[in-house]
This record gives structure tokens, C-alpha cells and sequence, in this order.
């Protein structure tokens, strides 16, 4: 992500500020223009962009009166939801607060996910847009979740229709999640990208002359979903999966590598941006025989080739992973991308970038 700051002040800010802790403008987000402004209130709820009286006037989303957004509205639109609340179909039962505590946090990572597809310039509509072709969110707590009893919410996507257990956005319960199917990695954000990369494999790949290419690389899709399911769950991944995967669960069907795989390019390219706003430069002190090692990080976004994006990648994830490490934390980015992973990768940046 980029980096934002203060159009008035020039103070630095975070993606999710409502108010500059300087001079203490109120700030609003701009999908427009992907850039957070201070704001200046015209009448009561009705305010100008700080210094760009000419690009009319907005309001504050609707979920702003619950602390879940700082998006801006224009006065202009019907809408009372900003372009990612726009995107909610079910959201948790507000009336009890731990469920709002859970809401903030998914909506945090929601609006992240949404600025990073806005950067990169993919279409966002909503179902209530258009309804065959729209993405929405439902987002969902278990019936009983102190229970054995009741149906259980499961997470997943069907037909841009994208199903969140509110169970995610707690820490304990995700910890617990990750460590009884033995992953990795298991993020509030991690899992809208990955679920994500189903809705645009849809929009993207299925009926498009890209289809061939996919199936070289990922595998032919129409392998019976449920049987892989079944199949993965009772044997497992191949041993050799890391030689040829981004994750084992990427193992158990192409749409599943796809999405897998989907969700690391935009771990990647977000990371790298936000890296190259602070001017990153990776140079080892006692790597100088290294040269893999080192790096001035760049803008992903500008970057054409994939191949300069890994190079890139390698020398940050080996700077984040010794940082973590340094404070007793696990490793931010703990796999490894090996060839076939980055020619799957390298065809996901040309998809997009087309």
C-alpha cells in the first residue's frame, strides 16, 4: 500500500485514519483518486476535499457511525455506502459487541483488499449492481458458537458471493484454526485474497482465450471439485508438493492453486509497495558476495516483468522474516516461491496488467 500523509500539514498517516493526530482535520478516503484527504465541512456531514473545492462534495459512508469507515461518498450518489460497504450483503448481529469488535477488524482487511484491486485496476461491482456478475460479502457468526449443535458457517466463495465466518476475526480462534490444519499462515486479510482469486477466475480465466494457458499451468478445472475435496482431506498433499506448489492446500484442485496462488500475488505486490514507499533499500552487511540479497525496492505496479518483482521480493521477505524473528515473532512470509510457483505467478501479473 501506499503511503499516505496529511495534504494540509503534511503529517504521516495510516490507510484506516479517521482524524490527522496533528492538526487534527477529520480525513476521508477518495476511491476516486486512492488517497486519503483531510476534510473541510461545509455544512453539517457535508464536506470539501482540503485545497480541491472543485471535486465536489461527500460524505462520510454510512459504516463510519460504527468506527468501520473513513470512505468518502459523494453528495451526488444515492448511495449511502461507500464502494467497498457497498460491497456487504450480511453483516454480524451489531447488538452484541463482541461481534462488532469482529466486524471493525474484518472490515479493516476488507477495505485493504478493496484498495489494493481498485490499484491494480480490476473492475469492483457490487451484486446489488449487477447481480450475476457482482461481488458481495456475507459475513456470518456460527448459529451455537459455543456449541457442538447448529449449523456451522462455512468460509468460502460461490458465483462472487464470498462467505466470512466472523469466527476468523478473533486472534484465539483463528491461532486455533491454523494450528489444527497445520498451516503456515492464516490472516483476516490472507483469506479475502484468497477467496477473492475465485470471483476473478470467473471474471478473469473461465471462457477466456487465457484458459489453455491455465490449464498448462494449474491443471484442468473441471476435475470433480468434491471428489479432490474428499481426496485431499483423507490423503493429504503429495510429498513433493513444495517442489511444485505455493501451499499444500493448493494441492487439493486447480481452482484451488489458482486462488492460492492469486492470494500470494497480492501479498507480494502490496508488500512491495508499501516497502517501496518507505525507500527500502535491502544491502546485507555480511552478504556481500550476495547480490540476491540486495535490492532498492521498487513499485510493483510500474513493474511489467514478474521476474523484477521476485527480485525484489526475495532480499524484503529475508529482511521481514530476521526482523520477526528478532522479536520472537513467527515469519511473516514463511514459504519459499520456486519456479513453477513463479511462472504460475508471472501469468497472474500478465492477466492483470492486460
Amino acid at each position: 500500500m501506499r503511503l499516505f500523509h496529511c495534504t494540509h500539514c503534511g503529517h504521516l498517516l495510516y490507510f484506516e485514519n479517521n482524524r490527522c493526530e496533528k492538526c487534527g482535520y477529520a480525513l476521508g478516503f477518495d476511491a476516486g483518486q486512492l488517497q486519503l484527504f483531510p476534510l473541510v465541512e461545509q455544512q453539517p456531514g457535508i464536506f470539501e476535499l482540503y485545497d480541491q473545492p472543485t471535486h465536489g462534495t461527500f460524505r462520510y459512508c454510512a459504516n463510519h457511525a460504527h468506527d468501520v469507515c473513513n470512505w468518502l461518498v459523494p453528495t451526488t450518489s444515492d448511495n449511502i455506502f461507500c464502494q467497498a460497504c457497498d460491497l456487504n450483503h450480511t453483516i454480524p448481529n451489531l447488538s452484541k459487541p463482541e461481534y462488532l469488535t469482529r466486524w471493525r477488524n474484518i472490515e479493516v482487511a476488507k477495505h485493504r483488499l478493496v484498495y489494493t484491486l481498485l490499484r491494480l485496476g480490476l473492475r469492483v461491482v457490487s451484486k446489488r449492481v449487477e447481480p450475476e456478475t457482482g461481488l458481495q460479502f456475507d459475513f456470518k457468526a456460527d448459529e451455537n458458537p459455543d456449541s457442538q449443535q447448529g449449523e456451522k458457517v462455512m468460509t468460502g466463495h460461490a458465483n462472487g458471493l464470498i462467505t466470512l465466518n466472523i469466527a476468523e476475526a478473533d486472534d484465539v480462534e483463528r491461532e486455533m484454526a491454523r494450528q489444527s490444519m497445520g498451516e503456515l499462515y492464516r490472516t483476516m486479510l490472507g483469506h479475502f485474497r484468497h477467496e477473492v482469486g475465485h470471483y476473478y477466475w470467473d471474471r478473469l480465466i473461465a471462457d477466456s482465450p487465457y484458459l489453455p494457458e491455465y490449464r498448462r499451468l494449474f491443471g484442468d478445472e473441471r476435475a470433480d471439485y468434491g471428489e479432490a475435496l474428499q481426496r485431499h482431506y483423507d490423503q493429504g498433499a503429495p510429498t513433493d508438493w513444495p517442489q511444485h506448489y505455493i501451499s499444500a492446500y493448493a494441492t487439493m484442485h486447480p481452482w484451488e492453486d489458482w486462488a492460492e496462488t492469486w492470494a500470494h500475488y497480492l501479498h507480494i505486490t502490496d508488500t512491495l509497495q508499501t516497502a517501496h514507499a518507505f525507500g527500502l533499500r535491502i544491502n546485507p552487511q555480511e552478504a556481500e558476495t550476495e547480490a540476491n540479497l540486495r535490492a532498492t525496492i521498487q513499485d510493483p505496479y510500474q513493474l511489467p516483468d514478474f521476474k523484477e518483482i521476485l527480485q525484489q521480493w526475495l532480499p524484503l521477505t529475508f529482511a521481514m522474516n530476521s526482523l520477526n524473528r528478532s522479536m520472537g515473532q513467527h515469519d511473516p512470509y514463511p514459504f519459499v516461491i520456486v519456479p513453477e510457483v513463479a511462472e504460475k505467478l508471472s501469468f497472474i501479473h500478465r492477466i492483470v496488467k492486460l
